[in-house]
């Protein structure tokens, strides 16, 4: 059987027309001014859900609040686990 011819191919050359690539800053590490709030509202939210369990009946704001004190705790240690997601 005789063998199949090679075809040769020409090397790729991207259009001209394409931009040149830009040049992408590296980031620093996070600044205390987005860890302190970051931990902040997650501790907050931890400690509004603790204080929630053991006094929250006997301050008068927080009974008013019933269950809408688990959504108010939870929202705020969401946010700070939001912020995590911009942590470097």
């Amino acid at each position: 059987m005789p063998k199949s011819k090679v075809r040769k191919k020409t090397a790729y050359t991207p259009p001209a027309d394409r931009r040149t690539p830009v040049k992408v800053r590296a980031a620093g590490p996070t600044g205390l001014a987005w860890k302190i709030p970051m931990f902040g509202l997650m501790i907050l939210g931890l400690i509004w859900l603790l204080v929630n369990y053991i006094a929250g009946d006997k301050i008068s704001w927080m009974a008013d609040l019933g269950n809408w004190n688990f959504a108010g705790g939870f929202a705020l240690m969401i946010a700070g686990l939001l912020m995590t997601m911009r942590w470097r």
